[in-house]
């Protein structure tokens, strides 16, 4: 199949501010394989929208009116299992984006991301792919981690790395530390395929949507220690 002859990405833009939306919407749009399904200026009109038009992904405020970002990205992704979110922030260090990455989206972008930017990561995270900066998710992440656990009715169990083996520990830790496959490959010998199937595999055991997760995982479970 042929670039021109797939479906559009349907995309859902959630945010409070007008301008914002009204320029996303443009820039989506204006692009040929991506187009608007539906705005939202809180948190529960993009809840009842994306229920409304399941959305193959989206574009989510962390901080809007009725609910925030974190409590609507854990209820869009209770209604469904195919559509991904991008997280939407104006720091790299709002403790709103660690929650939205614990609670399943797949990554995250700063309001001030360029627009070749943002469609190449509308365009990697429809394709299943997870969005993240190694640093910059790395030390959003650790910095959390260091300030304590959230609070109780949001906390997850604690991850726990005794259910991998020896070799997936080891590459849980790198992906944790922000490397990519071929530095993985070239630290453990290993060939890029072997390094995909064993990240493949922690996905599965781990049960995570994607490779935040993993992230998320080496972290919680001391396999990445919180500098």
């Amino acid at each position: 199949m042929s670039e021109s002859d797939r479906e559009p990405v349907r995309v859902l833009i959630a945010d409070d501010q007008d301008l914002l939306r009204g320029s996303l919407r443009m820039l989506i749009d204006h692009a040929p394989d991506m187009t608007v399904v539906a705005e939202a200026r809180t948190g529960e009109e993009a809840v009842r929208e994306a229920a409304r038009t399941m959305p193959d992904l989206v574009l989510m405020d962390v901080r809007m009116p009725d609910l925030d970002g974190l409590t609507a990205t854990r209820r869009i992704l209770a209604l469904t299992d195919t559509t991904r979110i991008i997280v939407l922030t104006m720091f790299d260090l709002d403790e709103y984006v660690y929650g939205a990455l614990r609670a399943g989206a797949s990554g995250f972008l700063l309001k001030n991301t360029g627009p070749e930017e943002l469609l190449r990561a509308v365009r990697l995270v429809a394709e299943g792919r997870a969005l993240l900066d190694p640093e910059v998710t790395g030390r959003l992440i650790a910095r959390m981690v260091r300030s304590g656990p959230p609070e109780p009715e949001e906390s997850p169990r604690r991850s726990d790395a005794s259910v991998l083996t020896p070799r997936e520990r080891e590459v849980a830790t790198l992906v944790g530390q922000g490397r990519s496959n071929a530095e993985i490959a070239e630290e453990l010998t290993l060939s890029p395929a072997t390094v995909k199937t064993y990240i493949s595999r922690l996905l599965t055991k781990l049960d995570a949507r994607d490779r935040v997760r993993l992230v998320i995982f080496a972290y919680e479970s001391g396999l990445v220690r919180a500098r």
